[in-house]
């Protein structure tokens, strides 16, 4: 039999609901359904063989069947299956469709959902400006004073370190999700600690990320206010209502950050991660700028007694770049070097609206991202390292004011820093949100409003914050000395030796192994930064003035 004529022979298994495939495509012989005379009355007419071959089909069956009742007694009620399939041909079989599958597979409507129960949108380079955004803090302005305690080649060699160990951090992450199928930080600890664990992760993500906006808010409370003095040509504050930094935050979180923060995915903050990250390549450019303006020694602007101070205590060592440095506050500026490329809070939401996400497509979003801000942070240090060598302070733009606080490009410099930071509190917002939601709303659908009141409960908490507590630094100090190494090496090394299966890789596997390195380098950072901060806090040291991420 031609296989077109076996098509026909077997009928149409297109659906259950409309007809099924014929008995008789288990016994070759011919014959169509009434359920697909039904549905497509012009089957039957197109071979005159076949109408004649349903018809000796059914005359057959009814033949039999009065020879079994007459055999067996008039139990009119057993009809053959092939009758009754006959008689309603639409009626549904499952096993007949099957013996069909060669001819009309299967095609099933349901979408097989990986993950997450939306598609991601966003594409490479969209994903490559938000992890970048959230790898970039507050940190970047105290890296040249990092530089300036530890020498080129130490900082150098600390920097690439700590850039390979957040990727291979991040290998683990991806790893661990793929294993389970998870995307959320969340998840991640309730697989490997239960409920405890899923807790623990979401109150650290909380708490780092609370303490990175109130870091950035707190730069823009007491930076915005200088830089509209500056502009108006202000030589002090006139104490009006917009030279308030309190009054200043407010209206930048309410008019800036919240509108963004609303948004329902992260992959939207895109182009507004493009345009922050613009920001500091501009901040990047007049830096080299000013390494070929600004002579050392250093002029000082405005004060010919402190000038000549500094002339007299200036020498040309003084102005001599050093590869290696050790001094008191070496120690302090690790953790600053250590916390550089936080971002593994992010890394999970990111992945999840990821456009066609694999973890190999996450890996290179990551790489590409850590790559792209190493150099930035080491242009940052070396030029602001060799622009004031010993005399950097902690934070590199209030360097600049001892040389002329109303420097047109500076002041420009100034705004767009302000500027980057702003744009970067909602995208470290919204995996705070997706924690809270996963620790006290994990069974309920995504809803607006929901999705907006944690947002500006938030935002009022972080705002508060930054208002009422003068010494923030140091209580996030605290936070971020536990929170960082956490989510850079505990967790993530826990998580893969928990995870994933011992027959996969057993427990003394050189990889698992690596995992448990990893973490305990962890513990250790941590026990150094709250020892660097309980020592700074017992001295006059400035090494409080230290802020991480």
């Amino acid at each position: 039999m031609k296989n077109w004529e076996k098509f026909f022979h077997c009928g149409f298994t297109i659906s259950p609901l409309l007809f099924t495939a014929l008995p008789g495509c288990r016994k070759s012989s011919s014959g169509i359904g009434k359920g697909a005379d039904r549905f497509f009355p012009w089957i039957p007419h197109l071979r005159p063989d076949l109408r004649k071959a349903k018809k000796m089909e059914m005359e057959k069956l009814a033949a039999s069947e009065e020879e079994g009742m007459l055999r067996n007694g008039s139990n009119l009620s057993e009809l053959t299956t092939e009758k009754m399939m006959l008689n309603e041909g639409y009626e549904a079989s499952e096993s007949t469709a099957a013996e069909c599958d060669e001819f009309l597979p299967h095609i099933s409507k349901t979408k097989a959902i990986q993950f997450t129960d939306f598609e991601g949108k966003t594409s490479f380079g969209m994903s490559v400006f938000n992890l970048s955004n959230a790898i970039m803090g507050s940190g970047i302005l105290g890296l040249a004073y990092a530089m300036s305690n530890t020498g080129i080649v130490v900082f150098v060699f600390l920097l690439i370190s700590i850039a390979l160990l957040s990727a291979y951090s991040i290998h683990l992450l991806l790893r661990s999700a793929g294993f389970v199928g998870m995307r959320a930080y969340e998840q991640l600890g309730h697989k490997a600690f239960g409920q405890p664990g899923k807790i623990i992760a979401a109150v650290i993500i909380s708490l780092h990320n609370i303490g990175a906006m109130s870091s950035y808010l707190y730069i823009v409370k007491s930076e915005l206010p200088l830089v509209i003095q500056a502009f108006l040509q202000l030589q002090e504050s006139n104490g009006m209502w917009y030279m308030n930094g309190n009054y200043l935050i407010m209206i930048v979180s309410v008019l800036i950050i919240l509108p963004l923060a609303l948004m329902r995915q992260l992959g939207y903050l895109g182009y507004t991660s493009g345009f922050s990250l613009t920001c500091m390549v501009f901040f990047l450019i007049a830096l080299i700028y000013k390494k070929f303006q600004i002579p050392c020694p250093l002029p000082v602007f405005g004060n010919e007694t402190l000038q000549s101070h500094n002339l007299n205590h200036t020498t040309q060592e003084e102005c001599t770049a050093k590869l290696f440095t050790i001094n008191p506050q070496t120690a302090y500026t690790i953790p600053i070097i250590a916390f550089a490329f936080v971002c593994h809070p992010e890394v999970l939401p990111i992945y999840t609206e990821l456009r066609s996400p694999t973890k190999l497509r996450m890996q290179r979003v990551a790489n590409v991202s850590i790559s792209a801000m190493f150099m930035m942070y080491l242009i940052t240090a070396l030029f602001g390292y060799l622009t004031f060598y010993g005399k950097v302070e902690t934070e590199l733009l209030h360097t600049f004011n001892r040389v002329d606080p109303l420097d047109t490009l500076i002041l420009c410099v100034r705004l767009a820093v302000l500027v980057a930071v702003t744009l970067t509190v909602p995208v470290v917002l919204f995996p705070i949100r997706r924690a809270i939601q996963h620790l006290l709303f994990a069974k309920k659908d995504f809803h607006w409003v929901r999705h907006i009141a944690i947002a500006i409960v938030l935002l009022i908490f972080v705002n508060l914050l930054v208002i009422l507590v003068p010494n923030i630094r140091d209580i996030f100090g605290i936070i971020g000395a536990t929170s960082a190494p956490s989510l850079i090496f505990i967790l993530p090394g826990l998580f893969y030796v928990r995870i994933v299966p011992n027959d996969r890789e057993p427990l003394r596997s050189r990889t698992k192994i690596q995992a448990v390195i990893f973490a305990t380098v962890g513990f250790i950072f941590m026990i150094m930064s709250l020892s660097f901060i309980f020592r700074s806090w017992s001295s006059s040291d400035g090494g409080s003035r230290i802020s991480g991420h």
